[in-house]
């Protein structure tokens, strides 16, 4: 067997030996994007989808056709209730957020869940960038449309590193963020951008086995795995079988090197001015990236939370990297105090560097020693043989 076979039955192996018995969904009926369940996890209530054409990011990013996005707007206690826009991260949509939205409308609330273009039941455009810049661009087109003052972003993953491109590059247009285990502060070389580069494709995704699958979802994202977190498996084994699904796996494939190119971010955190509340999971696999990186997730978190002003930093221990929905409880205890106290005032952010416009994203934050032009492609994986497992990557 070569070494990347067997790197890649070593881990399909340590994805299916937590998981000890499961279900197969496999020969079920495929499922179609339009038709995944939005509803609420208690009452099962449908959440109000909508769809919102978004004809400025069209044009800003030269789309021939304007893109809808839909979302979820679930209205708060009265007239003047604070708004908090949920943005979903990598491969998920915005089911993602289940066991927040229904409650913290219940605090009075009002709740906006996004599905970002190129997922769930948004259109899925190849002319689309997908970087974070773009999303975060798109985010502000429907905030701006449904005349939101300054929401609350909450974004897992790298819908936290959208909503950090949007706070950098748009600081009057929200009042806080809460970051669940954010994309953003991990460094990664021009090398290791070239390696995403290669492994992720169409292909790669689409290939991913049923057990693959319960690996990468269960074993990746999760430590506190229970029955009622099954439909992860389901919805994404069904929808492999949808004519949609190319378009979303090619989303997949163009928003993980726009992931990785993540210097303006990265490089910009000093400039964010609202009061942000970073939750990660102590037992994240997926933070650092398991395939480049070694150490722990609390360096990662540690070096956004020092480098953003008076941001606050809660470490869930013992739960994995989709922490919303492995510790929900502990997760909405912070996230409630957080935007409680931010929205009332109560947190004060020190002062930032003397204000001045954020540079663009496609432009060097500072010198640097790192060849500009890639040169011949890297190996493989840096640093080491083989390549991760089908449907691993593209599930943060």
């Amino acid at each position: 067997m070569s070494t990347s076979r067997a790197f890649t039955a070593l881990l399909l192996a340590a994805g299916l030996s937590s998981a000890g018995c499961v279900r197969s969904f496999a020969h079920q009926p495929a499922l179609s994007f339009q038709d995944l369940d939005y509803t609420a996890e208690g009452t099962k209530q449908p959440w109000p989808v909508k769809r919102i054409p978004l004809p400025r990011t069209a044009n800003q990013y030269g789309m021939a056709v304007t893109p809808e996005m839909a979302y979820v707007d679930m209205p708060g206690s009265g007239p003047g209730a604070k708004t908090v826009v949920f943005i979903h991260g990598l491969g998920s949509y915005l089911k993602f957020w289940r066991a927040q939205l229904d409650a913290f409308q219940q605090q009075g609330y009002r709740v906006i869940a996004v599905d970002l273009p190129g997922y769930g039941k948004s259109d899925k455009p190849g002319s689309f960038p997908y970087t974070m810049e773009a999303m975060a661009d798109a985010v502000l087109e429907l905030v701006d449309t449904l005349g939101v003052e300054k929401p609350v972003l909450a974004g897992h993953s790298m819908g936290g590193q959208t909503s950090l491109s949007y706070a950098i590059r748009y600081p009057d247009s929200l009042s806080a963020l809460v970051l669940a285990s954010p994309a953003g502060f991990e460094k990664f070389t021009w090398r290791e951008k070239e390696w995403f580069a290669r492994v992720m494709s169409t292909e790669f995704i689409k290939s991913a086995p049923e057990s693959a699958i319960w690996g990468s979802v269960r074993q990746g994202n999760f430590m506190h795995w229970r029955p009622e977190l099954e439909w992860l498996i389901e919805e994404r084994v069904r929808l492999t079988k949808s004519p949609e699904f190319d378009a979303y796996a090619y989303a997949n494939v163009r928003t993980v090197r726009g992931l990785s190119n993540n210097d303006f971010v990265r490089g910009n955190l000093h400039r964010v001015t609202v009061p942000t509340l970073i939750v990660y999971g102590t037992d994240d696999r997926l933070i650092p990236n398991p395939f480049l990186h070694g150490g722990e997730t609390r360096g990662i978190m540690e070096y956004g939370a020092s480098h953003i002003p008076g941001a606050k930093l809660v470490a869930m221990k013992g739960c994995g990297h989709t922490v919303q929905l492995d510790c929900p409880e502990g997760f909405n205890a912070a996230a409630f105090a957080f935007v409680r106290d931010a929205v009332a005032g109560n947190i004060v952010v020190p002062a930032a560097p003397e204000k001045q416009e954020a540079p663009a994203p496609d432009a060097p934050t500072s010198p640097s020693t790192e060849p500009q032009s890639p040169g011949a492609l890297p190996p493989p994986t840096p640093g080491q043989e083989g390549e991760p497992t089908p449907g691993v990557l593209p599930q943060p």
